[in-house]
């Protein structure tokens, strides 16, 4: 009981997300990024979903197991929980860059709350493709799918958003272009989420896994008009 009623006064007092949209437009031209830019690609979609938060669409925002270890963490002085969903990471990109701590992680899951309740689906997988850092200087991913693989988001291939969904956790440590075994090591987890999934079958799988990263890379350097 104390627990929903702490988690009513968070909400009540955290600010409104209605700016959430305009925020992400700003980031993204700050980026020369294109915004809202076309739906995102089905597979990078699936790949990121199925790597960063499997239930998306059908939590409330949040994982409340997630919101149970963060308050527990706030009362025994206990540091970062992980397991932020979509939702929270793009909280965490608009309203909270740079920030940590306890009372941060907070404040982003009554924001991840609001932002679910606020905007479809869709245009949470928009704003977030549209800002997230991917490495090597790419924002957003259309300037990454062009710039490690030379095509545009909608042409990528199971094993190209594979390794672009893997990037958002450490864009700079799985940067495909510079430490490829690494990119390749968190490829592997991200097919094997979507096969964990059912996304793909272990065959499908096996054939990902078949393409070298020095493959997938031949064409980096951008799209072509």
């Amino acid at each position: 009981m104390a627990v929903v009623a702490a988690a009513a006064v968070i909400l009540a007092i955290t600010p409104s997300v209605g700016s959430a949209w305009s925020l992400a437009r700003k980031q993204a031209i700050a980026h020369h990024a294109p915004f809202p830019g076309p739906p995102v690609s089905h597979r990078f979609s699936a790949a990121l979903i199925a790597t960063e938060d499997h239930r998306f669409g059908s939590e409330p925002g949040v994982d409340p197991i997630a919101i149970g270890r963060v308050l527990f963490a706030g009362i025994t002085g206990g540091g970062d929980q992980g397991g932020a969903t979509l939702y929270q990471q793009l909280a965490k990109v608009l309203y909270t860059p740079n920030q940590g701590g306890v009372p941060t992680e907070i404040k982003q899951i009554a924001l991840a709350i609001k932002l679910k309740f606020s905007y479809t689906d869709p245009q949470i997988l928009r704003m977030y493709a549209a800002i997230v850092y991917f490495g090597h200087g790419f924002y957003g991913l259309q300037a990454a799918s062009c710039g490690y693989f030379g095509r545009q988001p909608n042409h990528l291939s199971w094993p190209q958003a594979a390794v672009l969904a893997g990037l958002v956790q450490a864009p700079s440590a799985y940067d495909p272009l510079t430490f490829a075994r690494l990119a390749r090591s968190r490829e592997q987890h991200v097919i094997s989420r979507l096969v964990a999934t059912k996304t793909l079958t272990r065959h499908q799988a096996a054939e990902v896994m078949a393409v070298p990263i020095s493959r997938l890379t031949a064409n980096a350097g951008g799209c072509r008009a």
